[in-house]
């Protein structure tokens, strides 16, 4: 009896020795497997908001890319209107100013140059031969000045009035073009949506140069 109870105090130091040591490696594993996973939720994060940003940036990077073709739909539009007034401008003068066959001919060949360029065509080019167009429509309007009847004539002032109508249409919508190109470009040149626009295959829109005539400065006389 006495041997079981000496074996008995004995043994109890050493049992909550042996228990305080296991529980201090526990710890120590339990704080070590806390800091990793504290390590992988801080990575996590990390990367669901590079992702999340990732997926704003090319989301806002496609939609200014729409808004580009849109601007440039608008332009389109209003090169059709102005397309679809030209014939009836050419045969109304045509009564009056049979004289200016020639001038009326180019007329007729540049617009129709344009109504059947394709898709394929560059919003560069296609402007180009507007900005053509439009030189040559101010050329027969200056027409009316030598023909008193055709500037009289109610047909004639009232196409000239749509015309000039679209062709103020044209240059507002080439201006907020170039204002959507400008945007979109600085979005695609500038860190670190430059990266998006890499993986995306955004690439770079050329503006529409504004014609001669326009970037003039008006002379006024007095």
């Amino acid at each position: 009896m006495q041997k079981n109870l000496r074996f008995a105090t004995l043994s109890l130091p050493t049992i909550l020795h042996t228990f305080r040591k296991i529980w201090y490696n526990e710890g120590i594993k339990s704080k070590g497997e806390c800091h990793k996973m504290t390590v992988v939720w801080i990575v996590l994060g990390v990367l669901a908001v590079i992702v999340l940003w990732a997926m704003f940036a090319y989301n806002g990077l496609v939609q200014q890319k729409n808004w580009v073709q849109e601007a440039w739909a608008q332009i389109d539009v209003q090169l059709q209107r102005r397309n679809d007034l030209v014939p009836n401008l050419v045969e109304t003068v045509k009564g009056y100013a049979k004289h200016e066959q020639e001038t009326l001919t180019q007329v007729i060949a540049m617009r129709n140059q344009i109504a059947n360029m394709g898709s394929d065509v560059s919003p560069q080019e296609k402007m180009e031969a507007s900005n053509q167009l439009s030189g040559a429509l101010k050329t027969i309007f200056a027409l009316a000045e030598s023909y008193p009847d055709l500037k009289a004539n109610d047909s004639f002032l009232n196409l000239q009035e749509e015309l000039t109508n679209t062709e103020n249409k044209i240059s507002y919508a080439r201006q907020l073009y170039n204002s959507s190109v400008a945007r979109y470009n600085i979005s695609i040149q500038s860190i670190p949506t430059n990266i998006i626009a890499g993986f995306g295959g955004f690439t770079k829109e050329e503006m529409l140069e504004t014609p001669v005539e326009a970037r003039k400065v008006p002379e006024v006389k007095f």
